[in-house]
């Protein structure tokens, strides 16, 4: 069956238009994250989100989690199209550019209590041992594979910085919820018109309005990764004055001046 939409059709309908709207804003706004520290961050999620999802991604396609309709991709690279790899680029661009446009970030200190960020790496953990636990089964291998490769890098980001992302929570929320929602509604077109299809094999049966709780979950997880990439990078700069403080020395001391308080400010 041929499918009326191609996957590079997709990206060029769904991500790219609003990806150029969100930039220029956030390039005229005054008011708006935007210069080189908010895209340097957005060059790091890119760089980072192309090199740990690839192999998780071929993987999930090589067990036929999902598989893509006759016609809709240009070329594969191992398992996976290009339009896929573009996806990893293109979506946290997107997910960034609305983040932009509310920048806050709250001039904490970077040192905050060990116990806090146990607290995050532990939670972050138990994420990825309940995705092995629902590995198992075939009907949760989905399910199962996005907490398994999703509970790592949320206990480096908790562990980091859980206290400050609860901080600025609401600015987290916003900058999650969003593209999270749209791109909720993306998928849930792109499997209607057979772009994408999902297996029924491996997922649980559960689904919003159509799309897959698997699939909402994916880009909930994915859009958390970038939101709080951008914002715990941003703040480190703000704050970098500070590492000699927190770091330990070769010698295995720290200095031990303490970081100035200051006020609320966004980056540069």
């Amino acid at each position: 069956m041929t499918v009326p939409l191609s996957y590079l059709e997709f990206h060029a309908l769904f991500v790219l238009p609003p990806i150029a709207v969100l930039g220029w804003l956030a390039a005229r706004r005054d008011d708006a994250w935007w210069g080189r520290d908010p895209l340097s961050a957005v060059a790091i999620v890119c760089l980072l989100a192309v090199v740990y999802t690839t192999p998780w991604d071929n993987l999930l396609i090589a067990e036929g989690v999902w598989w893509y309709g006759e016609g809709t991709v240009v070329a594969t690279i191992w398992h996976a199209p290009v339009e896929e790899y573009l996806f990893f680029v293109l979506q946290p661009i997107l997910a960034a550019f609305w983040l932009f446009q509310f920048p806050r970030l709250e001039d904490r200190s970077l040192s905050i209590p060990r116990g806090h960020r146990l607290v995050g790496v532990v939670a972050g953990l138990g994420v990825s041992g309940v995705g092995f636990l629902l590995l198992w089964t075939p009907s949760t291998f989905y399910l199962g594979a996005i907490c398994f490769w999703a509970g790592p890098i949320l206990a480096i980001q908790w562990g980091f910085g859980l206290t400050y992302l609860w901080e600025i929570r609401r600015t987290v929320a916003i900058g999650v919820i969003v593209p999270t929602l749209y791109l909720w509604v993306a998928d849930r077109i792109a499997i209607g018109l057979g772009i994408w299809v999902i297996s029924e094999t491996h997922t649980t049966g559960y689904a919003l309005v159509g799309l897959p709780l698997e699939e909402a979950l994916f880009f909930l997880v994915t859009n958390v990764f970038v939101v709080q990439t951008v914002v715990l990078y941003l703040w480190l700069l703000e704050r970098r004055h500070e590492l000699p403080a927190i770091v330990p020395t070769p010698g295995g001391r720290r200095d031990e001046t303490k970081p100035s308080d200051g006020s609320e400010r966004d980056a540069s």
